[in-house]
């Protein structure tokens, strides 16, 4: 988008791009149009820029985007109203400059799209990442990214964006951004904090603040996830000094402003149960007994979590295990069979449950049959490397 005249510039432009974008759309531009003028703007400002810096560059970018939206119109010889409209350098107003991200972001999550599409564009229109980036991040081809981004632009073609998708899309599209960003080769997940944090800024909504406590807490133990040949370290195994004590302790101030709200909701209870993990110096320190209690609360949000919310109930025989003992947390599994019964983390889990039981031989059986079925290669290896040492420990 830039070239390198400088980081501090790309960046400057990067802060600018959405919200220009989004005064555009918000007075009732087309979507696609605007973001091609803004485009041309941009290539504008680096011709223009160097020799003659704008006083304000927001208003400078939005003139010339505003412009070149009306010499597409007159080409195409459509709403010949605005043929002989004078543009004079708009001024934000102070309230437009915290709302147009968001508003830009809600449009971006419009129900009419679908989900991917929904990621894809939030992280065009918003973020301001490139397609290449975005391409990257989601492991594939630029062209087919490209075409995505494509469609979702084309399904928004000629609509004001006055009704745009609801809070609860919203934050789903920002916790997937933020789980991609795990593995992303960019910073996805550092941007999807960033929104959240500029969204809990606009609504009282405590879920929104949930889900930003609940990014904080787990991106806090980030550093500790993989080890120096990037192998997955498990929760337990990780080396808590290398976790980042603010961002926990700014998780947790959130998410205490967001549970005195008293409406708790999925992200609220996860984030609780991240912040009793990140609450000891020692895994075998963890408090338990009140994360059993919070998994209790975050399956009973649902009237069948075995198949709305699988992550939830093998997190909670887990739970079982480590308050009722091994075996109790191994007949919880049993009783997910019929559902799970096949699928990679149940296997997983079982094998968790019976290294907790002692039982290596049963866990490495378990561990074997969870890396068959693992997809993420990194994930395999890891449940690989634990089938090994199973079997190891199991062999006189």
């Amino acid at each position: 988008m830039v070239d390198d005249t400088s980081a501090r510039d790309e960046v400057a432009l990067r802060v600018l791009v959405p919200r220009v974008l989004a005064g555009l759309v918000r007075r009732g531009e087309d979507f696609d149009a605007a973001e091609d003028a803004l485009q041309e703007a941009l290539l504008e400002a680096l011709r223009v820029w160097p020799d003659h810096p704008p006083r304000d560059p927001r208003a400078w970018l939005t003139t010339v985007a505003t412009r070149r939206l009306v010499d597409a119109r007159r080409s195409q010889a459509a709403r010949d109203r605005r043929e002989e409209a004078v543009f004079v350098e708009p001024h934000p107003g102070a309230t437009e400059e915290g709302d147009d991200t968001l508003f830009l972001l809600f449009c971006c999550c419009s129900p009419e799209l679908s989900p991917a599409s929904q990621v894809a564009l939030t992280l065009r229109a918003v973020g301001g990442l490139t397609t290449r980036e975005i391409a990257d991040a989601f492991y594939v081809p630029e062209p087919t990214m490209a075409q995505r981004i494509s469609r979702a632009k084309g399904m928004l073609r000629g609509r004001r964006l006055d009704q745009p998708g609801d809070l609860a899309v919203v934050l789903r599209v920002l916790y997937v951004i933020y789980t991609t960003g795990h593995a992303a080769r960019v910073d996805l997940a550092g941007e999807a904090i960033r929104l959240a944090r500029h969204l809990t800024l606009a609504t009282d909504e405590p879920e929104a603040r949930g889900l930003l406590a609940l990014m904080l807490l787990n991106h806090a133990r980030f550093p500790a996830r993989f080890d120096s040949e990037g192998r997955i370290v498990t929760l337990d195994l990780q080396d808590r000094t290398l976790w980042d004590t603010r961002q926990i302790a700014e998780g947790v101030r959130v998410l205490q402003s967001a549970l005195e709200l008293q409406r708790p909701g999925r992200y609220q209870i996860e984030a609780a149960i991240a912040a009793l993990h990140d609450d000891t110096a020692r895994a075998d320190e963890t408090d338990w007994p009140q994360i059993l209690a919070w998994y209790d609360d975050l399956v009973g949000l649902t009237d069948d979590p075995v198949r709305h919310d699988p992550a939830a109930v093998l997190g909670r025989a887990v739970a079982v295990g480590h308050v009722l003992g091994a075996a109790a947390g191994l007949r919880e599994t049993d009783r997910l069979r019929a559902v799970l019964g096949d699928r990679h983390r149940w296997h997983a889990v079982r094998a968790y449950l019976y290294q907790l039981d002692g039982d290596p031989e049963a866990a490495a059986t378990e561990f074997a049959r969870a890396a068959h079925l693992a997809t993420d290669v990194r994930e395999r290896d890891h449940l690989v490397r634990q089938a090994v040492r199973a079997r190891a420990m199991s062999t006189p």
